[in-house]
């Protein structure tokens, strides 16, 4: 059997050369695929804040509830309200009104003027026509121990001579706050109603003796209303009535 002559010099540089260019050949597909670096790129996606989203956009980039976001302060919009202007339509700034105002706020941190004005219209609707009905019971919840002795006196005469007080609101064209004051655990504030309403008392026989049932009555009272900050009830009682001409 004739032996094996080695593997020529030619045959080996072949196979090399051939490796070679596979090598190159895929070399240059993954840089074509992959791309360079030119020191303009996105940083990559940091799986360690799962609370921000990134879009397709550098500019879109969503905080999710949650997330800090070093950012420079927003410019003052329609939308935000600043602490100067937090009792606007209800107080200028630097009043004796919007001190006392924010008295009562460092108190009671749920307090809200607006939402006040409105309840105190409705109580002051309520407690007009519960007087002029007799109501106790109506008042005794929405007096102070003090006024309610003070309407029931009035409640008490009208019974003794058989009067009776009939009262219908027109309308009531403002409500407005003149003052707020907190002290010690007890916030105030003092109310302008202006009203318009017909009142007529009569006796047992029908014959009037105040008042006048055709006639549209322009009326401003003054009332103070209070309550205790630390209690749980939160509705305010009348503690003062008052009128203006």
């Amino acid at each position: 059997m004739p032996a094996l002559e080695p593997e020529s010099e030619y045959d080996v540089d072949i196979y090399t050369i051939i490796f070679l260019a596979l090598a190159v050949f895929i070399f240059l597909r993954l840089r074509s695929v992959l791309g360079q670096r030119t020191g303009s790129e996105r940083p990559p996606y940091d799986r360690a804040a799962p609370n921000v989203v990134q879009r397709s956009q550098d500019t879109n980039v969503v905080p999710m509830p949650g997330a800090v976001i070093d950012q420079a302060p927003l410019a003052p919009t329609a939308d935000v309200v600043l602490p100067t202007d937090r009792w606007k339509g209800v107080a200028e700034q630097g009043t004796p009104l919007a001190q006392g105002l924010d008295a009562i706020v460092a108190q009671d941190s749920s307090f809200d003027p607006k939402h006040f004005i409105d309840g105190a219209k409705s109580a002051y609707e309520m407690i007009v026509l519960a007087f002029a009905n007799g109501d106790r019971r109506a008042l005794k919840d929405l007096l102070s121990s003090e006024v309610y002795e003070s309407f029931d006196g009035v409640i008490k005469d009208r019974e003794k001579h058989e009067q009776k007080t009939e009262t219908r609101f027109v309308s009531i064209d403002k409500a407005e706050l003149v003052s707020a004051e907190a002290r010690d655990r007890a916030a105030q504030l003092t109310v302008r109603f202006v009203s318009q309403m017909i009142s007529v008392t009569r006796d047992k026989s029908g014959t009037i003796v105040d008042g006048n049932p055709d006639k549209v009555a322009d009326i401003t009272d003054v009332w103070t209303f209070a309550r205790d900050t630390t209690s749980r009830d939160p509705n305010w009682k009348l503690v003062g009535t008052g009128s203006a001409s």
